[in-house]
């Protein structure tokens, strides 16, 4: 009679699952380092927390690298999304939008979306305001662990979008920086096994 053994089994899972997590986590690491700057029409800059009336530190870099791609003339508009998220009184774009214009760049170069609470809705909304007005090619901003899975979802929805993750970002110990990466793996897992089952 044929036995089967389930501990074996169970073993060469555990070491699929830690094989999986770990490629993933490489590939994540090594896309963060990756930047793919070139002339596209606007840079779509993916929204995060706000504090009060001003950007939180990690939004704040990403504002100031749009500006900089935009000031360098390798964009000509710049796109920030996010809405109102974590009990905000105003949205992640609004806010971002007046730390720019606050930082010289001209109010008609900035769009802005306010319905996105979730990075898949950034690339929704923005892609929508994108089409609107005659843009095609984009530079994302994002931090550099953020960028996979960011980029996956703007190819997703239909964006042709290339990373430029922020040259500086808040996670840099290993207390900030663990939590962020982690999240980033299970996100990513989750994200690419729903589009397979689906």
């Amino acid at each position: 009679m044929f036995n089967i053994n389930w501990k074996r089994i169970l073993i060469i899972f555990s070491l699929l699952q830690a094989s999986l997590i770990a490629s993933t986590a490489l590939s994540i690491w090594a896309f963060g380092n990756e930047s793919e700057i070139f002339e596209a029409d606007a840079a779509i800059v993916l929204g995060t927390k706000i504090i009060g009336e001003e950007p939180s530190p990690v939004l704040e870099q990403r504002i100031r690298h749009a500006i900089d791609l935009y000031e360098a003339g390798y964009v000509k508009k710049i796109i920030f999304t996010g809405g109102i998220t974590d009990g905000a009184d105003f949205a992640e774009s609004a806010v971002s939008r007046g730390f720019a214009i606050r930082n010289n760049v001209p109010a008609e170069d900035i769009l802005i979306e306010t319905e996105s609470l979730v990075t898949s809705e950034n690339f929704k909304f923005a892609g929508e305001l994108a089409a609107a007005n005659d843009l095609s090619s984009f530079l994302v901003v994002s931090d550099p662990l953020h960028m996979k899975r960011a980029l996956l979802m703007a190819e997703h929805a239909g964006i042709d979008a290339h990373s430029s993750p922020t040259p500086t970002t808040e996670f840099t110990s290993f207390f900030k920086t663990a939590p962020f990466f982690a999240r980033e793996v299970v996100c990513y897992i989750a994200y690419v096994a729903a589009h397979v089952l689906i």
